[in-house]
């Protein structure tokens, strides 16, 4: 999805799911779907290796100059073949080579962050994989800072219970990493625990608890979902049956806290809800 640059939400937007790609774009190449994206009138654009990373440093170049020509904001979403909790030493090492490698492309491709979910916990004690997990990133960090990149990499909330990702663990990897900021994804929490924004005073105390620094270039996900008593199940689009994730309350609670930053939609119908939140947005 994109949204809003008005006010508060400088540098606002993006659409997005899998593909990568916007569904009305000429083709389902990158360039393709940054030239669709600015039609619309939207901003971002969250480049998809969640199947693989099959985009080499040339190709990233040229997707880098068209987004560049057309001030199109770029990010990365890693693979979804990723636990840096394996009780396998050999899965953590491709996990963390996986994300080293997708925030290699979007470095190259100009991306502000490279997007990941991190680990599973495996029914071991949480303040164990915690630390287990911020060492991974750490070292994956320290690359990343040897490398000069100037991509970040964002821990993304994640929409179960049996995943590392609630707020407070997506925070408290953030807080004791240097060069590591979250991506709230507010429909994983929204799921994970099974319907958390129940009005907009949830939004608010939710935002509430991230750092002022993070909020002043925030990265974040929406879309409709459908959850279970396990968590996320499925994404929706957001005037979907079955869907009671409030993107007006999530809106207006960022307004109110003058947060600034990005969405990009997931939802199904990718660049329609992203369009839908934008004229939203710039009615507050």
């Amino acid at each position: 999805m994109e949204l809003l640059e008005p006010r508060h939400l400088q540098k606002q937007g993006a659409v997005r799911q899998e593909a990568g790609t916007p569904a009305s774009a000429k083709t389902r190449s990158s360039a393709a779907g940054i030239e669709r994206i600015r039609e619309l009138g939207l901003g971002a654009m969250e480049l998809e290796f969640v199947r693989g990373i099959h985009m080499s440093s040339s190709t990233a170049k040229e997707v880098g100059k068209v987004a560049e020509k057309h001030g199109v904001m770029l990010r990365v979403h890693a693979p979804y073949f990723i636990n840096l909790n394996s009780k396998e030493k050999e899965k953590v090492e491709a996990s963390k080579k996986r994300i080293l490698l997708s925030a290699k492309v979007g470095e190259v491709a100009g991306a502000k962050i490279v997007t990941f979910h991190p680990a599973y916990f495996q029914g071991m004690e949480k303040e164990e994989v915690m630390e287990k997990v911020i060492g991974e990133i750490g070292e994956m960090a320290k690359e990343v800072k040897r490398n000069r990149w100037r991509i970040k990499l964002a821990p993304e909330t994640t929409g179960k219970g049996s995943q590392v990702g609630s707020l407070e663990e997506t925070l408290e990897i953030c807080r004791k990493l240097e060069g590591v900021q979250p991506m709230v994804d507010w429909s994983h929490l929204h799921a994970r625990d099974n319907g958390r924004f129940k009005e907009k005073g949830d939004f608010l105390a939710a935002i509430e608890e991230i750092p002022k620094k993070f909020l002043k270039d925030l990265q974040m996900h929406a879309s409709g979902i459908r959850y279970s008593a396990k968590g996320e199940r499925n994404h929706l689009n957001m005037d979907e049956e079955g869907n009671t994730f409030n993107y007006k309350w999530m809106l207006e609670a960022l307004h109110e806290k003058r947060v600034s930053g990005c969405i990009i939609s997931e939802s199904p119908n990718l660049e329609e809800d992203a369009l839908l939140m934008q004229r939203y947005w710039k009615k507050l």
